[in-house]
């Protein structure tokens, strides 16, 4: 058992301590080859107060020691050869069903429009879609707040437009898998009306009341807990207060999720993607949660929740009674999570998840997603470098940078837009040939980039809004708007832009979310037609990808670890080696150690390599 007596090197030696450790001086902009000191790695836990000058303090000790306490197991590092699944070959592709194509021109996406893009999908190389929540709702979060778990949502159809499109997407060779939201529901769901109306009643306890509430903040801002009048008690919502967690704890309440899970297996969904599912267990007692560690990530409360004394044994339970017998794929999105703990998630024979998605790469040290700054990808390559050499064969990564939470990466890193299809084209190639499963984000195949919102009345992201009322107490509605505006959802949320007429093509009526007209230059139609266009290099970059299982299940080896801006790598297997060189940065880099013989496979640049590796520069030599 680690005390307060524990020096660092053990609590770093620790899954879940490495994790935390880094993940705060992450947040602290620091580096985490801090933890290697042996002068750092000797102190004792209880000199942390005095050494931080009161910064860390009893209360961030006693959260950590028992989190680290609280898991036993070790992740098991071995060279096992890989196993191979279709999951870990595939290539993912996200659709946020509201922005990708409307076909009853009401200006909201809908599944039919989906449907009519499946030729489109499968043009691209697309093996399987993952579909943003379409189930009922009354759209407080886009979806993400479930009303009726086996209905569909009125504005993208009917459960006969659902059948369609999964018979669609089957005929095609290509797979399907759903948004499982279940550490919530709406608060317009039938188990929480009952709930209030009826404590007494077997769903009293399907959510968490409280006579008082904790000091636990929400995600989307605000005290995590709201009134209900009719109960005269509290209940818990870690996001919207339309978003009632749900009581996982309440076997009825596990029991409701697995039979819902099933229900969709059978009509033949192929897996689920399961929405911030590390959040599930709650402490016992729900205690207070500590200030510092609510400073530090923007959220109190949550060394409670992130991962829960029960987060394995619900995982392997919902593994056991839903995926198992559908041999269904899951992915799980585990906010706060580093690779250590991944590990205990996802290797192979823990019986819970197939891959998890996290978020580390996506801001640079110190920084968060509403802060104004250019990302620098020299700390993309120090992150997937880590994973690469660390998280082993027994586990799979998921790659990925763009999603439905997050503003675009290529504005991210050139907000000026001077470098863009060839920074969209260095992105992919990276994506497509480290080892991992990719997943790409509608509209990244054509380099889209975010939106042209000129004011807080174009936004819809509710977490934007509610942090814009926030900050309006505090400062001028300008820079409230411009201090949301580099972090706001919306930028991925725009609609796909499919040609450059009215609306992008995206529908004969005013879109629900307008983010410019950007689509004028950058839109499918013209890309298709275009062979140097960003569309028509992923189509080739996902070919070669297929090709070659080196680009799969191949060893990775990272080389010149150290020189800035260049990142390259070998994939390499019996059959075929591939030797990529990527310019990380504007300034010219000069080529290291190509092979002899070495044959052109790839590159971001239409004209041949010159002698030095050009701006944002890609090139994949085959040897």
């Amino acid at each position: 058992m680690l005390t307060e007596n524990s020096r660092i090197r053990e609590v770093y030696a620790h899954p879940v301590g490495h994790d935390i450790l880094r993940k705060v001086l992450l947040l602290t902009g620091r580096s985490d080859r801090i933890l290697e000191n042996p002068l750092v790695g000797s102190l004792r836990l209880r000199a942390l107060p005095k050494l931080s000058g009161g910064k860390i303090c009893q209360g961030f000790l006693d959260a950590l020691l028992e989190l680290l306490n609280g898991e036993p197991d070790r992740p098991q590092d071995d060279c096992a050869a890989e196993t191979p699944a279709w999951w870990k070959e595939a290539v993912f592709y996200q659709i946020y069903p509201r922005s990708f194509k409307d076909s009853d021109g009401d200006g909201v996406g809908d599944l039919r429009g989906i449907s009519e893009k499946l030729d489109y999908l499968k043009g691209l190389g697309v093996d399987a879609i993952w579909l943003s929540p379409v189930y009922d709702s009354p759209n407080d979060d886009n979806g993400y707040d479930i009303r009726d778990y086996k209905k569909i949502m009125a504005e993208f159809g009917a459960m006969a437009d659902f059948d369609g499109l999964l018979e669609g997407i089957h005929l095609r060779g290509m797979r399907l898998i759903m948004d499982l939201v279940v550490n919530h529901t709406s608060d317009e769901h039938e188990w929480f009306k009952k709930a209030v109306e009826a404590p007494d009643s077997a769903y009293g306890s399907y959510y968490i009341f409280r006579d008082e509430p904790n000091n636990w903040t929400s995600w989307f801002g605000g005290s995590a807990w709201r009134f209900t009048e009719k109960r005269q008690q509290y209940f818990l919502h870690l996001f919207s207060q339309k978003q009632p967690d749900l009581n996982w704890d309440n076997p009825n309440v596990r029991r409701e999720v697995h039979e819902m899970v099933r229900w969709w297996l059978h009509k033949g969904v192929d897996g689920f993607r399961l929405d911030v599912i590390n959040l599930i267990s709650k402490r016992q007692g729900l205690p207070d949660g500590d200030t510092l560690i609510g400073t530090l990530t923007g959220y109190t409360g949550m060394e409670h929740y992130f991962y829960g004394p029960k987060l394995h044994e619900y995982l392997k339970a919902l593994k056991k009674e839903a995926f198992a017998p559908y041999d269904a794929f899951s992915v799980g999105e585990t906010p706060g999570f580093g690779i250590e703990m991944s590990k205990l998630l996802t290797a192979e024979g823990r019986d819970e998840l197939d891959m998890v998605f996290n978020f580390d790469q996506l801001e640079t040290p110190g920084h968060t997603r509403f802060d104004d700054y250019c990302y620098d990808l020299n700390y993309y390559k120090e992150y997937i470098t880590g994973w690469m050499e660390n998280y082993g064969t027994r586990c799979r990564m998921s790659l990925f940078y763009d999603n439905h939470d997050n503003p675009r990466m290529v504005s991210k890193i050139d907000p000026g837009l001077r470098y863009r299809d060839v920074l969209a084209k260095l992105l992919a190639t990276m994506q497509l040939t480290l080892r991992g499963t990719p997943f790409l984000y509608q509209g990244q195949e054509l380099g889209m980039v975010n939106g042209a919102f000129s004011s807080v009345d174009a936004l819809r992201d509710v977490e934007s809004l509610n942090m814009y009322a926030e900050l309006v107490k505090t400062m001028s509605p300008a820079d409230a708007f411009k201090k949301i505006l580099t972090g706001t959802r919306d930028h991925a949320r725009t609609p796909m832009q499919w040609t450059d007429g009215k609306y992008g093509g995206f529908s004969e009526a005013v879109p629900w979310l307008v983010g410019g007209d950007d689509y004028i230059a950058c839109n499918a139609a013209a890309q298709d037609s275009d062979r140097e266009s960003v569309l028509n290099f992923y189509r080739s970059l996902i070919s070669l990808r297929k090709s070659y299982k080196a680009l799969v299940y191949g060893e990775v080896k990272i080389v010149n670890k150290k020189e800035k801006d260049l990142f390259t790598y070998w994939r390499t297997d019996a059959d075929a080696s591939f030797y990529i060189e990527c310019n990380l940065g504007r300034t010219p880099k000069r080529h290291k150690a190509i092979p002899a013989g070495a044959a052109l496979a790839h590159s971001n640049y239409p004209d041949p390599p010159q002698q030095f590796l050009r701006p944002y520069e890609a090139i994949i030599w085959k040897v």
